[in-house]
Parts: structure tokens; C-alpha cells; sequence
């Protein structure tokens, strides 16, 4: 034994080398001109070079022979993750979600503006939510209830036969709606009023299957974030209970006891405001997605710009300008919730005058708190209920929360326009941002006022209902400009200014000088080959 340790003693520098390189030949170049091999071991490579004489040492004595792949084992050990033991994270979704996936947000939001548009043509005219039909000289009034039954799936083709068309409508024939109003109607008059409301639900199904099916993609092939993975399966969730909204609505009014026993039918306005609500709330999800990727990409794409823009909307200064932005859109959503009280009250009938109401700015206090609409004997409901049933009430509360919404645009848009400070700070995309917010205010007043003017005509009163979605909007794309990205973008963007500055500028002959470099180290390595 003891006349096989010198032996071994001249044999360390060979084994080292042999043991810690590729015995590939296409390796041999490239580790042969890396001089960092032969920097001191570190703990780890000579704790590895001591199992492997201990391995020669034992295959010496008769034990089995070290197999072929040993010195790739050993290699492996200069991985990082064996070095630290620390393993990479893997992620199932990536960090940011692909552009596709807004610009599919932004087109299902459209989708669903259009089909708020076209729900309001089906029903708002001269009476609110009750639609009027001029047909061979006869005034047919139709509350879009011609559809008495909910059929997701089998309901999604119209009548094809005389027989089938006969059926439908003797269903629509049980109806308080046309025993009240429109006893006289033809099956060929029942057929128009019919394909108006199908429209609408098919559209409706468009809108959900436009968007479940997509959905399903993204999140299969992990083009969207895990975050937007969640948002777009809530979204996916409201559309679909929006559709059980829809029939609970119209349920309201096949009956006719809304109000009292006999009284013409008339859908809940209370139903109806869930499902406008909810409806405002899917487009609002939609759009405020969709402009967050594109916002990410654009900040992700160029990091100077954004490191500058981050660094004024941070501004202390600009908190407050922040915040009025989000109380506006909300404040804007809850108007629009109330002049779906309207419509559903028909309180757009009466007062047909601005700014008064009657012989003076208010309705009597007596009119305004009613007895009539409290179900109490101590009328413990009868602010509540006046707040939500009386027409001239919800219609002057309309009119409060309207002119409360156009007053504070003003006020933000004068805020940002003479405030020093805030003026000096704010991004130029904000800054245009409220600009169009002041013209869509602007001209939802004057729609407003004119549809009250002239009795609700048809034109004016969608015009109207699809400027408030019209000006939610462009809130939502002035908060996308004025508000910070979310917790996860943000450190995304920190991390990628931190590598930024690591990162040093190469200047041109820097860069020509590594390129001669690189071209003779590969000159060598095919010498080295030969």
C-alpha cells in the first residue's frame, strides 16, 4: 500500500483534468481554451475528485469498475442548482399575456356594447322600457316579451313552420301583455316583434360562446397570465349568470301584479337594473383587461420611457388626480344605474322640462315622499321606497346624480389644467385623457336633456344609453393612463430597470473589438479540431 501513494501523487494532475472534461471531441476546443478550469477547486469539485479516487482505489482492489457515463455524473455537478441547491421555478403560465389575447378583449367588449345598444332599441321608445311598433297602420306596444319561455340551447333557431310560428304564438297569447295591450295583433305582426327579441338573445349567445371558447384556448396553450387566467374565468362566469338575469327579468313581466292586481305588465325595475348593471360590469372587465396587456407590453417594450412615466404618476402629488379618476367611474356607473330606474319607470314621461321640474327646481316634498309607496303600516320604508318606486323622485335623482358627474369632470379637468403642480407632473396621455372625458360628458348632457325635452323619442334615448357606456369608457382609458400597474407588473418592470442599469453600454469599437475576439477564438477551436 504504502508503495502505491507516490504513484498516486503524480497521477493527481492527470486525473484531474481527464475526470473534470468531456471526453466528446466536439467539447475538447472548447474547453481547452477556457483558462477557467484551472482555477482553484471549489469544495464541492474536490470533494467530487475524492469519490472518484476512492471509486479507482476500490475498482484496484477487485470491486466493480466505475461505469462509462461516470465523468457526465460528475458534470453534472456544475450545474447551479446542484452548486446551491436551488432549483428554478417553474411557471405553468407565463409572466405577461400575449397581445392576441387584448385585442380578443377589446373585440368581446365591442361585442358587448353593441348588444346594450340593441337591448335598448328593443325596448326603449315614448313609454321607457315598452317598445312601440307602427304595423299596417296599428301602434303595437311590446315590453320585448314576445319570447314567453328561456331555452338556452334548443331556443337558438326560430320557428320554421306555420305550425311551430302558430304555437309560439299562442303562448304569447296567455300573456297579460296581450290580453291588456295589444289584443288585436296578427300572427304576421306577432312575427316582426318576435325576430327582434331572438336577435337579441342569439346575440347574447354569440357573446358567450365568443368568449368561453377562446377563453379555453388561451389558458390551454398559456398565452395568458395566471392572474388574467383567473380574471377572464370570472368574466366567463358573469357573462353566463347575465343570461339568468336576462329571464329573470323578463319573467317580472309575464305577470300582472308588479304593482297591483290587474295593472298593465311591466318588467321589474329592479330586475332590469341588475341586468344593465351586470352587462356594464362584463364590458367594463373587458375593456379595463384588455387596455391593462397592451399597457404592460408598451411599458415592457420601452423601458426608458416607461422608467420616466412610472416616475410621475409615483408623484405624491399626483394621488389625489389618481383617486378622483376612480371615484368618477364609479360615480359615472351608479348615474347609469339610475337612468335605468328611469327607463324602467317610465319617469322619462313626465316633467319634460330643464332644469325645472314643475313649478320649481324640485317636485313638493309631499309628491317626492308619497305614502302610496310604502308597505308598512308606520311607513318606516317610505324613504327607500320613494328613492327607488316614485318616477319623480328617481327621475330627480337622475337629474342630481347627472349634474354631480358633469360638475366633477369640470372640477378634475380645472384641477389638472391650473393646478401648477399637478399640471407640471401629468403624463400628456392623461392630460388628453381628461380632454375627452370633458367632451363625452359634454355631449351626454345635451343628449339627456334633449331626450327629456321631446318625450323620449327612439334616436335620442339609445343615443343617450349608449353614451353613458360611451363615457364610462373613456374614464376607464383615463384611469388606465393616470393609475400604477398592478403589484405583479410592477416588479416585473423593477427587475427589468434593475438589469437594465446592470447591464453595461457597449460603445461601437467595443463592440467590433469582441467580434475580432470571438472570430479568432473560433479560428482556434477548428485548429484545435484539425
Amino acid at each position: 500500500m504504502t508503495s502505491l501513494l507516490p504513484a498516486l501523487r503524480r497521477a493527481t494532475p492527470r486525473l484531474t483534468r481527464q475526470l473534470f472534461q468531456c471526453s466528446h471531441h466536439q467539447c475538447l476546443p472548447r474547453v481547452a481554451t477556457q483558462p477557467d478550469i484551472f482555477k482553484p477547486a471549489s469544495p464541492t469539485y474536490i470533494r467530487a475528485f475524492r469519490a472518484s479516487t476512492s471509486r479507482l482505489s476500490s475498482a484496484a482492489s477487485g470491486s466493480p469498475a466505475i461505469e462509462r457515463g461516470s465523468s457526465s455524473k460528475l458534470l453534472s455537478l456544475s450545474k447551479p442548482t446542484e452548486l446551491y441547491g436551488r432549483k428554478k421555478r417553474i411557471r405553468f403560465f407565463p409572466v405577461k399575456s400575449e397581445k392576441s389575447v387584448a385585442y380578443w378583449l377589446l373585440g368581446s367588449a365591442a361585442s358587448v356594447f353593441g348588444i346594450v345598444l340593441f337591448g335598448g332599441l328593443t325596448r326603449l321608445t315614448e313609454s321607457g322600457y315598452v317598445a312601440s311598433f307602427k304595423l299596417a297602420g296599428k301602434v303595437l306596444i311590446v315590453q320585448s316579451l314576445s319570447i314567453t319561455e328561456w331555452k338556452p340551447v334548443t331556443g337558438s333557431l326560430p320557428p320554421t313552420t306555420e305550425k311551430e310560428w302558430q304555437s309560439e304564438f299562442n303562448k304569447y297569447r296567455s300573456s297579460p301583455e296581450f290580453k291588456m295591450l295589444n289584443p288585436n295583433m296578427t300572427l304576421s305582426e306577432f312575427k316582426s316583434i318576435y325576430y327582434m327579441e331572438w336577435t337579441h338573445r342569439l346575440w347574447g349567445r354569440f357573446v358567450g360562446l365568443s368568449f368561453a371558447i377562446p377563453a379555453l384556448y388561451f389558458i390551454a396553450r398559456r398565452k395568458v397570465s395566471g392572474q388574467m387566467a383567473l380574471r377572464i374565468t370570472g368574466i366567463a362566469g358573469l357573462i353566463g349568470f347575465q343570461g339568468v338575469l336576462g329571464w329573470w327579468m323578463v319573467k317580472s313581466g309575464l305577470k300582472d301584479d308588479l304593482f297591483a292586481t290587474g295593472s298593465p305588465p311591466r318588467v321589474s325595475q329592479y330586475r332590469l337594473v341588475a341586468h344593465l348593471g351586470t352587462a356594464f360590469l362584463c364590458y367594463s372587465a373587458m375593456l379595463w383587461n384588455g387596455l391593462t396587456i397592451l399597457r404592460t407590453h408598451r411599458l415592457l417594450g420601452n423601458l426608458q420611457a416607461a422608467e420616466a412615466s412610472l416616475r410621475r404618476l409615483r408623484n405624491p402629488r399626483l394621488r389625489i388626480f389618481r383617486l378622483s379618476v376612480g371615484a368618477l367611474a364609479v360615480l359615472v356607473f351608479i348615474t347609469a344605474m339610475s337612468g335605468g330606474l328611469v327607463a324602467g319607470l317610465d319617469a322619462g314621461l313626465i316633467y319634460n322640462e330643464f332644469p325645472y321640474m314643475g313649478l320649481g327646481l324640485t317636485p313638493p316634498k309631499s309628491e317626492l315622499f308619497s305614502d302610496f309607496y310604502s308597505h308598512t303600516p308606520d311607513n318606516s320604508d317610505i324613504w327607500w321606497r320613494n328613492a327607488l318606486e316614485n318616477p319623480s323622485l328617481v327621475q330627480l335623482d337622475h337629474r342630481m346624480l347627472a349634474t354631480t358627474t358633469f360638475t366633477s369632470v369640470m372640477a378634475l379637468w380645472a384641477y389638472s389644467r391650473f393646478s401648477r403642480s399637478v399640471r407640471a407632473i401629468l403624463p400628456v396621455p392623461a392630460r388628453k385623457g381628461i380632454h375627452g372625458v370633458v367632451g363625452f360628458v359634454s355631449l351626454q348632457v345635451v343628449l339627456g336633456i334633449s331626450t327629456l325635452i321631446y318625450l323620449v323619442p327612439l334616436p335620442l334615448a339609445s343615443a343617450h344609453q349608449a353614451g353613458s357606456l360611451a363615457l364610462l369608457s373613456y374614464v376607464l382609458i383615463l384611469g388606465s393612463r393616470s393609475w400604477l400597474p398592478n403589484r405583479r407588473v410592477s416588479a416585473l418592470l423593477t427587475k427589468r430597470f434593475a438589469t437594465a442599469r446592470m447591464t453595461p453600454k457597449r460603445s461601437v469599437q467595443s463592440n467590433k473589438r469582441i467580434h475580432k475576439q470571438n472570430n479568432a477564438a473560433g479560428a482556434a477551436q477548428n485548429a484545435a479540431v484539425v
